[in-house]
């Protein structure tokens, strides 16, 4: 938890110290790039540190993501220039890819099916917190003139999370020798860096028709080609085919990718629309975002008690139908915008999610060996960033639409409604659209802990307790179980 905090926390604690590093390094007309080269070396690190953690171990990996964490922070808090604060947002970018998939991997070694989701839930409250914790910290260092602060507030809770886990998490590691496929990882970076970086800049940066548009797309296109078929030869690829082509694992990474998607649509968009729409203060309009990371954790933590019962995917189903329900409320209250309506609308849309994205992570993890959860976790909370990433691009092209034939931008009140209420209508559309993946995932319940066996590569590469579906469940499908002794 308090590993995963130090990213959380960063998530919102910059974002309200702008104003103050532009005014110190300048570079007003870069400082987006501060929040897009942290995310973009984030995002195409994970899988990378999700096999690592597989062949080498969690506490390493995990390790090694702080301290470089660490080091970026460091690093931000000296910075003298924008474009050298940007180069240290990076260096922290890489030590949160480590850090988020790798510590919720360790969950899945230590904690048994009926455990697991309350744990989620508590690394779900993280998140809540940190959306409070985050900008009040961000606001107070603003306030005293001392911007760097909330970089070097790190230094210590990375020091901490870094001696709690080397004095209590203990794991027996197969120390078998390893070849690391390094071209795999350079081609697999690069190629999703540039597909990533032509998402989150076109429109913006640049047009979506411009020659530099094209390049990136088509040189990422070409890479991605490319990795695929060094992929093919490799002795332990960074990210196996079976990852994708076992059914429960591929949809499961579907569902992610449209959790992502409809997190960035609120996350992107509720702010403006009611700062725009009400003239609200940025708190206000914050803390009316909050109610989704607060909904999050709560359903996230009973999740367990759903998926023990009816299993994950009716779970999972329920789920997306409260986050579809939620974003219906948005959208039709959206032409009379409202501060307790939206804030309800995200409670509940936030209520959803926890029921879809802890389910279905969970049912991935539980259907792999320990060898295998690093890859299938990282890859998981991948699908996610791709999806946060292409809904970027996405509602942004919705909203510009709209601004560009009323006029007056996000200046322009009555333009910002119309636009919002359009991207929580297309939000809500991404979330009919994972509804049809959770359709699509293989009929899985949660057996008994201990008492499985391998299935011996099927479809859906679960461990089942002998095919049997005869332990009380209503899903119908197979059972998953685990055979493994855990970690302490």
């Amino acid at each position: 938890m308090l590993a995963t905090g130090l990213v959380a926390i960063d998530s919102t604690i910059v974002a309200t110290a702008v104003p103050s590093i532009v005014r110190d390094v300048g570079g007003f007309e870069s400082f987006p790039w501060l929040f897009s080269a942290y995310l973009l070396a984030q995002a195409v690190s994970v899988p990378i540190y999700g096999k690592l953690s597989d062949m080498l171990g969690r506490k390493p990996i995990i390790l090694a993501g702080i301290g470089l964490f660490l080091l970026g922070s460091i690093l931000c808090g000296v910075a003298w220039s924008m474009p050298a604060l940007i180069a240290f947002r990076a260096l922290q970018g890489l030590g949160a890819g480590a850090v988020l998939p790798v510590s919720i991997t360790i969950a899945g070694d230590i904690y048994s099916l009926e455990e697991r989701a309350k744990v989620q839930g508590y690394l779900a409250s993280v998140w809540a917190a940190s959306s409070v914790v985050g900008p009040s910290l961000g606001g107070i260092f603003a306030a005293l003139g001392f911007w760097r602060g909330i970089f070097l507030v790190n230094i210590p809770l990375c020091l901490l999370a870094g001696w709690m886990l080397v004095r209590t998490l203990h794991e027996n590691v197969d120390r078998a020798k390893h070849r690391v496929d390094y071209a795999g990882a350079a081609l697999l970076a690069v190629s999703l860096g540039l597909l990533i970086l032509g998402a989150l800049q076109g429109g913006q940066a640049w047009a979506w028709n411009s020659p530099v548009s094209i390049a990136i797309f088509a040189v990422g296109t070409v890479l991605l080609a490319l990795f695929l078929l060094v992929e093919r030869r490799a002795a332990e690829p960074i990210l196996p085919s079976w990852v994708i082509s076992r059914r429960l694992l591929g949809t499961t990474a579907l569902v992610s990718f449209g959790v992502g998607a409809v997190m960035i649509g609120l996350t992107s968009y509720v702010p403006t629309f009611l700062e725009g729409a009400l003239a609200t203060s940025p708190l206000v309009a914050g803390l009316a975002l909050a109610a989704l990371t607060l909904g999050w954790p709560i359903s996230a933590s009973q999740a367990g008690r759903f998926y023990l019962r009816i299993g994950f995917k009716a779970t999972a189903l329920i789920g997306i139908s409260v986050t579809v329900a939620g974003l219906l409320v948005l959208t039709l209250t959206s032409p009379t915008p409202n501060v307790a309506l939206v804030a309800l609308g995200c409670f509940v849309v936030g209520l959803g999610l926890g029921l879809v994205a802890t389910p279905t992570l969970i049912a991935a993890q539980s259907s792999v060996h320990w060898h295998e959860r690093g890859v299938v976790t990282s890859t998981n909370m991948f699908a996610r960033s791709i999806g946060s990433a292409l809904g970027v691009a996405l509602f942004g092209a919705v909203a510009n639409a709209i601004y560009s034939g009323t006029g007056g931008g996000d200046s322009n009140g009555p333009a910002v409604v119309a636009a919002s209420g359009a991207v929580f209508l297309a939000a809500a559309v991404a979330g009919l659209l994972t509804v049809a993946a959770v359709l699509a995932m293989p009929a899985v319940r949660a057996g008994a802990r201990g008492s499985g066996e391998d299935d011996g590569g099927k479809d859906d590469g679960s461990t089942v307790n002998g095919g049997s579906a005869d332990d009380g469940g209503t899903d119908g499908g197979p059972v998953l179980t685990e055979a493994e002794e855990r970690p302490r």
